[in-house]
């Protein structure tokens, strides 16, 4: 009997420690995330996958180590064979319509845990907690800072919110396999992740506003976007460097897929201007930047990346979009 409880103890003991773990999103964020979590997570494999379109799911499949994940149809089959879901999607519509697709089976969701790393607006995380908690399932914010580069070396600062019960679970996810840093708002309302994602990605959008008036002036002036840059370099050293790089080699406009698409920036900055407006703040920066991000678009459609503020900016100088 003794051996009995034992062997069922260290079940149990196995199941918490190494849970079962799904993936619904795989944009450019979320393909490097599943890569360091299938190289460096503790879970019991293999890892499910989903992705509206289901080709994306099987190319990442395929640049995995066999049996380490398995690509599935649907949300519902996602949430079935897992404990933990991860979702990672592009907005607050779509993450909407994962989780009430999660739910359709309430027994198949309950007391399974939810994380979202969407970049949506507080008052849809918010009501997505009610959502999922009213149907007897958990859930944890957590929201993710930087680039797809850093998603897929797995250097992103993850920001996590909700009960701790629940946040100690998903940090073994973040730091040391996603993330090279946490920002932990444990046992704060689940819409405080968000809220800092959405405040933060305003800082994003003004640098690289600032970055494209200055290589624009120093164009402009004789002073030229390779001295700036080394004034960059020097002095700003990380996300600064790294935007003013892309900036003066032309990146901004040669890329194929965005690394910041310019619609998703919209997003963010509607959510901003919503935040501001809700509690009266001002955001006057930001109001220039969502005018130059539509002007991106307009020039480069589905391509344009946020980057893309610098040929805008060059434009109202005079001078062409590319450089």
């Amino acid at each position: 009997m003794e051996s009995d409880k034992q062997a069922v103890d260290q079940e149990t003991s196995g199941t918490k420690s190494s849970p079962r773990v799904a993936w619904i999103g795989l944009g450019n964020m979320g393909r490097g995330m599943v890569k360091n979590v299938v190289e460096k997570g503790t879970y019991t494999a293999p890892l499910l996958i989903y992705n509206r379109t289901a080709a994306r799911a099987e190319k990442l499949a395929s640049t995995l180590p066999s049996g380490k994940t398995k690509v599935v149809t649907s949300i519902p089959d996602a949430v079935a064979g897992a404990d933990i879901i991860f979702n990672c999607v592009g907005d607050d519509q779509a993450i909407e319509e994962t989780i009430t697709a999660a739910l359709k089976s309430p027994d198949a969701a309950k007391g399974k845990l939810f994380v979202d790393c969407s970049t949506v607006h507080p008052d849809t995380t918010n009501k997505l907690a009610n959502q999922i908690t009213s149907a007897g399932a958990h859930f944890v914010a957590c929201p993710v800072f930087g680039a797809p580069a850093m998603a897929d070396s797995g250097n992103l600062v993850c920001v996590l919110a909700g009960p701790s019960t629940q946040t100690a679970l998903v940090k073994s996810f973040c730091k040391g396999v996603m993330s090279r840093a946490d920002i932990d708002y444990s046992d704060q309302p689940c819409g405080a992740a968000t809220r800092l994602k959405i405040i933060g990605n305003t800082f994003i959008v003004n640098m690289v506003e600032t970055l494209s008036e200055g290589h624009v002036l120093a164009e402009k002036s004789g002073l030229g976007s390779d001295n700036l840059h080394a004034f960059v370099e020097t002095m700003f050293p990380g996300p600064y460097t790294a935007y003013s790089d892309r900036l003066r080699k032309g990146d901004y406009y040669k890329r194929e897929e965005p690394l910041f698409n310019a619609h998703l920036a919209r997003k963010d900055a509607r959510h901003a201007k919503a935040l501001a407006d809700s509690c009266g703040a001002k955001m006057k920066g930001l109001e220039v930047c969502d005018g130059h991000l539509k002007e991106v678009i307009e020039h480069m459609g589905d391509r344009g990346d946020i980057s893309g503020i610098y040929g805008a900016v060059r434009q109202e100088s005079g001078l062409k979009f590319e450089n």
